[in-house]
């Protein structure tokens, strides 16, 4: 049994997502944010303290980008991955790490310092709200293209530009997202895998807090 460690709408989205794009059984354990300060337990887990974390026997992963890359492949085949012999192969590993590398980090600065230290670096977060909003004209050029990022079909790559797009709207940054991205956020939605992802989370939370 897979198990992943997940905090309401955090980076472990993206692998509780794709677990329930591909319908693989799981064991989901819902945690406060930030996990390391709230139940320092789980610690003994991940020694990192960061969501997610994931054990699937013996493999251990805290990268969520790399954990959807692993789930699709591994569980494959599956429409969500696309084979090295593709000609958008590169394209599709280049938009699910482009998902975290480039369009999440900027914004868990922001939520540093609009959410956790508010007053600190008011400066510093909307220097990193532009650095993100800067980042999507990329996302926005590729929807010219297409309905989704590559390989003309839904991918592990737009679950993980997906993500970035949450958390924009949980920051109130998607109040910029052009007419495109905004079109596209609301495919991503509307993926039943995503609606299920999301009432998973609920129904565990609603768990949590009744145990």
């Amino acid at each position: 049994m897979i198990e992943l460690w997940h905090c309401p709408d955090a980076r472990s989205f993206r692998p509780l997502w794709a677990l329930e794009e591909l319908g693989l059984p799981y064991e989901l354990h819902l945690l406060p944010f930030p996990p390391r300060v709230r139940q320092p337990e789980y610690l003994e887990v991940n020694p990192l303290g960061t969501i997610p974390a994931m054990k699937d026997g013996a493999t251990f992963m805290t990268e969520s980008a790399a954990i959807v890359q692993y789930l699709v492949t591994r569980y494959g085949p599956s429409e969500l991955a696309v084979p090295a012999d593709d000609p958008a192969y590169g394209a599709w590993l280049n938009w699910l790490h482009f998902g975290e590398a480039t369009l999440t980090f900027p914004q868990t600065l922001v939520l540093r310092y609009r959410t956790f230290e508010r007053g600190r670096a008011d400066q510093a977060a909307d220097d990193y709200a532009k650095w993100f909003l800067s980042r999507l004209r990329h996302v926005d050029r590729a929807l010219a293209q297409s309905d989704w990022l590559c390989a003309d079909r839904f991918t592990a790559a737009d679950i993980s530009v997906g993500y970035a797009l949450l958390l924009a709207s949980h920051l109130k940054l998607s109040e910029a997202f052009t007419p495109a991205i905004a079109a596209y956020w609301e495919r991503l939605k509307a993926r039943p895998g995503f609606q299920a992802a999301r009432a998973a989370q609920k129904m565990d939370l609603a768990e949590a807090l009744s145990s």
